[in-house]
C-alpha cells in the first residue's frame, strides 16, 4: 500500500517540508553524476558507517572531512536508488505538511532531524562493527508518522493498493496504513536479525531497525515538539 494523499488539510504552505525534498532530489541528482569510485567516496564520507562511528564514540580520530556524529544527519539526504528516494519523498509529501503545520517550522525542522539521527543510531546499534553505509530518509519520515498517527489517526488517505494481480485504491484511516507499515517493518527486522545471526557474511539491505526507531522517537517526541498545539501563527 502506498499514499497518494491525505483529507487533511493544512494552515500554512509547507514550505520546509518542500525544502527538505528539494535538497534530497539535488543530492540525489549530484550522487547519479558520480563515477562508481567518486560515489563509494561521496558514501564512505557522509553516509553512516557503523564501524567508523563505533571507533569514534570509542575516541579513535579518523581522517573524514566530517566528523563521524555528523552523518547521522547528513546521511539523511542520501539515497540508493531512484525507488528509495521516490518512496521515501512520497510519504514526506503526503504526511510531513500537516506535521509542519502543528509543530511550526523550526520545531518540525528540529524534530525531523532528531528523529533521523536516533533512527540511524538504531540501526548502527544492530550491527556497530559493520563497515556497509547506512543511509536514506527513512528514519525521519518514520517519526513523522509516528506524529502523525497520534495526531490524526483516522485522517482518511487515499492509497495505492496492490491485491495481487488487481490494483485499486483504497480510503483508509492513517492509523491502518501507518499499523502495517509498522508492523511489516517489526516481522521484517525480526526475520532480519535471524538471518543475521545465520549468515557469516555481511550484507546489506532495508535499514528495518532504523523504521521502528525512527517510529518510536517520533511517537514519544512528538508531544515534546508541540504536534497537539492549536496556536495559529
Amino acid at each position: 500500500m502506498f499514499p497518494l494523499y491525505d483529507e487533511n488539510p493544512t494552515r500554512i504552505t509547507p514550505y520546509l517540508t518542500y525544502l527538505i525534498i528539494g535538497a534530497n532530489v539535488f543530492v540525489f541528482l549530484h550522487q547519479i553524476s558520480l563515477s562508481r569510485q567518486e560515489l563509494d567516496l561521496f558514501f564512505q564520507t557522509y553516509a553512516v558507517i557503523p564501524q567508523q562511528l563505533t571507533a569514534s564514540f570509542q575516541g579513535e580520530i579518523g581522517r573524514q572531512e566530517i566528523p563521524e556524529w555528523a552523518t547521522l544527519f547528513t546521511s539523511q539526504f542520501l539515497h540508493g536508488g531512484w525507488w528509495h528516494l521516490i518512496s521515501n519523498m512520497l510519504f514526506l509529501w503526503v504526511f510531513g505538511n500537516n506535521i509542519e503545520d502543528r509543530m511550526g517550522r523550526i520545531r518540525y525542522i528540529i524534530f525531523y532531524l532528531i528523529c533521523g539521527a536516533l533512527a540511524a543510531l538504531c540501526q548502527w546499534a544492530i550491527n556497530p562493527s559493520s563497515a556497509i553505509p547506512s543511509l536514506g530518509a527513512s528514519g525521519a519520515i518514520s517519526g513523522i508518522l509516528g506524529a502523525y498517527v497520534i495526531r490524526f489517526p483516522q485522517a482518511k488517505i487515499m492509497t495505492l493498493a496492490f491485491l495481487g494481480f488487481f490494483v485499486t485504491t483504497l480510503r483508509v484511516p492513517a492509523i491502518l496504513l501507518i499499523g502495517i507499515f509498522v508492523v511489516q517493518n517489526v516481522i521484517a527486522g525480526l526475520v532480519n536479525l535471524q538471518e543475521m545471526a545465520r549468515m557469516s557474511v555481511e550484507t546489506g539491505g532495508v535499514a528495518y531497525w532504523a523504521h521502528i526507531g525512527g517510529f518510536v522517537f517520533g511517537l514519544i517526541l512528538a508531544p515534546v515538539f508541540g504536534i497537539f498545539r492549536q496556536d495559529d501563527y
